[in-house]
């Protein structure tokens, strides 16, 4: 750590306790480590934030690209057509067909759940049990 032994760190370490005095030194080496706490906060935040920023240049460049090759349409923009291709329009009433076959799966879903909520009511109830068996005719052995 900046080139310093542990000889070095012991020789700074005996002559701040000799200078600070053994009272001082605590409250001194607790505020250097808070110091060097939010110094390493600061920078990792600085560092996450350069990394968001090139990341987000980076995407913007390869969004801009695909825009220039024709492979993407800008956002809010008709579709662009040109000599070679030809753009089909999205078909119209998929979204509708999409909605009511989730409505009519959870319509079913609820249908089966009703189904099974009438099961275990009548499987439940005292009216529909079995009576227990017993003999007609006790064997007598006599």
């Amino acid at each position: 750590m900046f080139g310093i032994g542990m000889t070095e760190m012991l020789l700074i370490a005996g002559l701040a306790l000799i200078v600070l005095g053994p009272k001082k030194l605590p409250d001194l080496a607790r505020s250097l480590g808070k110091g060097l706490a939010e110094f390493k906060r600061a920078t990792s935040e600085l560092k996450n934030t350069i990394d968001l920023e090139t990341r987000s240049a980076e995407v913007e460049k390869i969004r801009e690209q695909l825009i220039r090759e024709g492979k993407m349409t800008p956002p809010n923009s008709a579709p662009v057509t040109d000599d070679k291709h030809e753009v089909k329009p999205e078909p119209q009433g998929n979204a509708e067909k999409i909605r009511e076959a989730r409505l009519a799966r959870s319509m079913t879903s609820e249908d089966d759940l009703a189904t099974a909520e009438n099961s275990s009511v009548e499987t439940a109830s005292p009216a529909t049990e079995v009576p227990p068996k017993t003999d007609p005719e006790p064997n007598q052995h006599d």
